[in-house]
């Protein structure tokens, strides 16, 4: 196994496993040398294990990945607490959820209104912009 390591990657993201990528597993930042899909798990080398031996102390240990570029992408931890505003000034109340939907995450509001993200516009430092469509509102009245 030369260093190797047999990972279970839960990431979806390529990057994840491209020479330079950046782990830190059992209080040390890692770097991946390469990566092979190989029965359903990922061999990886790492420029700081050299042998079996250390391989062996990362055993049953878990990998956080370094953060990557945001590329406008929307994180949990940064949508939920955040206001809700629709485009025209409309406060909608607060994010208190995320919830996991084949169509679209929807975003669950503290007021119970669920809305799609694919209408928000904007997001950070705790706002949320959304440009929902006429009506998505009212479906929670009588």
């Amino acid at each position: 196994m030369r260093g190797q390591v047999n990972v279970e990657l839960t990431s979806e993201r390529a990057e994840r496993t491209e020479p330079g990528a950046r782990w830190w597993s059992n209080g040390q930042w890692l770097t991946v040398t390469t990566a092979q899909f190989h029965l359903g798990r990922w061999l990886v080398s790492f420029d700081e294990i050299t042998d079996r031996e250390q391989a062996q102390t990362f055993t049953n240990q878990i990998a956080y990945a370094e953060a990557l570029p945001d590329n406008g992408e929307m994180w949990v931890h940064e949508l939920i607490g955040a206001e809700v505003v629709e485009s025209d000034g409309t406060a909608r109340g607060r994010c208190v959820a995320v919830i996991d939907n084949p169509a679209a995450d929807l975003l669950e509001l503290d007021s119970g209104a669920l809305v799609p993200v694919v209408f928000v516009v904007e997001h950070g430092d705790g706002r949320i912009l959304i440009d929902p469509p006429p009506g998505l509102f009212d479906l929670d009245r009588d």
